[in-house]
This record gives C-alpha cells, structure tokens and sequence, in this order.
C-alpha cells in the first residue's frame, strides 16, 4: 500500500486511461477523487473503487473553467484533508487537414489539452506547496513529439503538455513538488474508435484498417491497454520516482525510440 494516506485527483476518471489510473492509485492505497463532467461515468468509476476498498469522492469538474478548478480544490480540501497527487488526464481528440482547422477546432483543443494542464496544476500548487510534497502526472502523448499531416492542434497541445511539465518541474522542485508527464501511444480506449474513424476518413481508410495499420508499426506487437499507462503513472506518483522530475517517459510500445 504505497500510496496509503494520500489523496489524489483524477481528472477525466470516467473512461479510458483515467479510469484505469484512478483503479491503480487506489489498489496503492490512495483515496481518489474523480473530477469528471460524465455523471454516468464518474459513478460508474467511483462504485470501482469502493469495491477496492478505497474512499472515492465525485466531484463534477469543468477542467476549462477556473472557478470550477478552485472549487474541485477546496471540496477535496474540506473532505479529504490533503492533496498529494493531481492526474491530469482530461483530454480530446479531433483530426483535421492543416488547411480545414478552425479557430474554434484550435481553441477548443488548446484548451482542454494543454490550458486546462497548467491551471489545473495551478489550483493544487499551494497546497502541496504548503506540505512540502506532491506529484503531479500529466497525459501528454507521442503525438506531442512527432508531427502530423492530419493532427496539428493535438499534437500542438501535447507539445505544450510536454513544455508545461518542465516549466513547472524546474519551478517548484524546491518545494518539494515533482511534475511528470507520460506519452502513450495507440491505447485502445473510447479516444482511439474516434482517432481511428476520423484518421481512416482522411486517409481513405475504414476505421479497421487504420487501426490494423497502426498496429503493425508497434515493435511490441500490440495496441496499448489503459493498464499500461496506469501502471506508470502509477510509479510517477510513488516513492520510487522519487528522483525523477521534469520528464516525459514515451509509454507506447517502442513506437519513438529517440530521448
């Protein structure tokens, strides 16, 4: 029970990746809070964790908005205690070619992917300031260091994630706080069935083909579980990364193999 006594938030922890992270935290001992929008979803997350044996608290979350930021902050404040770990997982996904991207296709990318990181890390700074402790994991993605004929306000956003983690690494190390991001590759999650319907469409592909496509350019041989990324988030936010700060790990099954 590496994480027994500690609390931690997780954004977009009805599906996907933030399901699966909040599971893993609380199978090592943390209690969880599920920011997520989703009313369906989140329940459904939090009964989970309750079959775990862990305290989950629901707290519907705007990741967009700061006044919903600061009052997800002092919900869990006021019944949990404490803040030791942020996950900030909330994302979306939209593919477009470079001459059909909007304004509004930019913005709304710019700000669930990448705004919604900073200022989320932002309203749990000055507590985990106040501890002298705290993690802090972000989901960024490979995308976030390759480019991308169809993909550029994501892989945009990602970079920022990427960015966002060693500004904020650097600036509050001495306080004890470490901030980390992981970068997944193809998981198989509801993000991935839009990824491969809208990449497929672009490219003159079903959203099979694109996925077996995709599939065959992993060395490891599979698609990625959210159990794979979990478990190293998982270790991002326990002693045993104690020493690390300020990196993006590649989680993707050997698709990027370059620092």
């Amino acid at each position: 029970m590496e994480l027994k006594g500690q609390v931690a938030i997780v954004t977009g922890a009805g599906r996907g990746i933030g399901r699966a992270t909040a599971l893993e935290l609380a199978r090592l001992g943390a209690d969880i809070v599920v920011a997520e929008l989703d009313p369906t979803s989140a329940d459904a997350t939090a009964a989970l964790l309750k079959d775990v044996g862990r305290r989950a608290l629901v707290v519907p979350t705007d990741v967009t908005r700061r006044p919903s930021l600061t009052a997800l902050v002092e919900r869990t404040r006021a019944e949990l205690g404490r803040i030791d770990i942020l996950v900030n997982n909330a994302g979306i996904y939209r593919a477009a070619a470079t001459l059909d991207v909007t304004e509004e296709h930019w913005d709304a990318i710019m700000s669930i992917n990448a705004r919604a990181v900073f200022f989320a890390s932002q309203a749990v700074l000055p507590t985990m300031i106040a501890q002298k402790r705290g993690s802090i994991v972000s989901l960024a993605s490979m995308a976030g260091k390759i480019g991308s004929k169809t993909n550029l306000p994501y892989n945009a956003s990602k970079a920022a994630v990427i960015s966002i983690t060693k500004s904020l690494a650097l600036a509050h190390a001495a306080d004890g706080v470490r901030v980390n991001c992981v970068c997944p590759g193809f998981v198989e999650t509801d993000m991935w069935a839009l990824v491969a319907r809208d990449q497929g469409k672009l490219l003159g592909q079903t959203p099979e083909e694109f996925t077996r496509q995709r599939e065959k350019q992993v060395p490891l041989g599979r698609m990625e579980k959210p159990d794979d990324v979990a478990n190293v988030i998982a270790f991002l936010c326990s002693s045993r990364a104690a020493y690390m700060t300020g990196q993006a790990l590649s989680v993707d099954g050997g698709l990027i193999m370059h620092g």
